[in-house]
């Protein structure tokens, strides 16, 4: 897959990291990025949250040494709000974030379809007020006008899952004329959540209706997916969401599947060495409490599948400390190697 181009940065072979909730943190970033990941996107910031000064919201959208290229994505519903906030991110002036490292691109929520987030008007239920959505994009493209940051948009489908409601296409077309740099496009709408399949000709409408590039976004958890859904829809490029979740090896089977290379999959060692690794990586981030509260689910990702995982599973959520939990992690290798 050729690279995609946004600003000033190169997104090689249009591979990136979906933002997710409560995931993809710095610690999952840096993991992700040494098996391979390129460009990336921080989890969801609150606009609204800035302008109150949150310390939480400066820890989301800090940008560490070596975690680049990497877009800020922020959320709200209200333009003059998200345009103060795409600016100051833009110019890394805000507080708490002054690392000297700037976004790669500030990324509009649009897709989110989480309840607390909607009933306020905001992520996907943007999809149910276009001029609203249009009016917020034209609102940060001019707020970024002299930073070269450019602005890009995740959204769904749509809101419902009847064929009137799946408008991506005609948002898509708004947006761009606003001034969106980029579209990636989740094949589900807000009604649908994670299930059923992606509509890869939803994606596929949206590449034919804009110039701009767009990325397909919606079960990628294998190299044969990634390849298959920019066949199928003609989208420049991927964002892998829950397939790298306990999997950041799959950026490593990317690469091996776009250079023509055999894949060799990591074995049961290397993905609970993976495991510590990342939760190592929280740890020092966080603090050892939150860290070591957060690494429970991340460590029962990477344990998917094991025989015994789910007891293991079980006695994870329940440990309290960093050498309790890698104890129950590597006694998995008795059992499966």
């Amino acid at each position: 897959m050729p690279d995609v181009i946004i600003g000033r940065t190169v997104i090689k072979d249009g591979i990136m990291l979906a933002p997710m909730a409560g995931a993809t943190d710095h610690a999952m970033r840096t993991v992700c990025r040494e098996h391979g990941l390129g460009f990336a996107v921080t989890e969801m910031v609150s606009a609204k949250a800035m302008m109150y000064r949150d310390r939480k919201t400066a820890v989301l959208a800090r940008i560490e040494d070596g975690d680049t290229p990497l877009s800020v994505q922020i959320f709200g519903s209200e333009p003059e709000t998200m345009a103060a906030a795409a600016r100051e991110l833009a110019l890394a002036s805000y507080p708490g974030c002054e690392t000297g490292n700037r976004p790669a691109s500030i990324d509009i929520n649009m897709g989110c379809p989480v309840a607390k987030i909607v009933k306020n008007g905001e992520g996907s239920a943007l999809m149910k007020s276009p001029e609203l959505a249009e009016a917020i994009v034209r609102a940060c493209v001019r707020s970024l006008e002299g930073t070269g940051v450019p602005l890009t948009v995740k959204m769904r489908s749509g809101w419902e899952s009847a064929p009137t409601g799946k408008n991506a296409p005609e948002l898509a077309k708004r947006l761009e004329a606003a001034g969106a740099e980029m579209i990636c496009i989740h094949g589900r709408t807000r009604e649908q959540f994670y299930e059923p399949s992606a509509d890869y000709g939803m994606i596929a409408a949206v590449k034919k209706a804009v110039s701009v590039p767009v990325i397909g976004n919606g079960d990628v958890v294998t190299a044969a997916d990634a390849l298959r859904m920019t066949e199928e829809t003609g989208c420049d490029g991927v964002a892998v969401g829950r397939g790298a979740l306990g999997n950041p090896f799959i950026f490593d089977e990317l690469a091996c599947a776009l250079s023509g290379r055999s894949y060799t999959p990591p074995t049961v060692k290397e993905r609970l060495d993976t495991a510590v690794r990342h939760t190592t990586l929280l740890i020092a981030d966080k603090g050892e409490r939150i860290g070591l509260l957060e690494s429970r689910k991340h460590f029962a990702w990477y344990i998917r599948g094991l025989k015994g995982a789910p007891q293991v599973r079980d006695r994870i959520m329940r440990a309290e400390s960093y050498g309790e939990m890698t104890e129950l992690i590597y006694g998995l290798l008795e059992t499966n190697e």
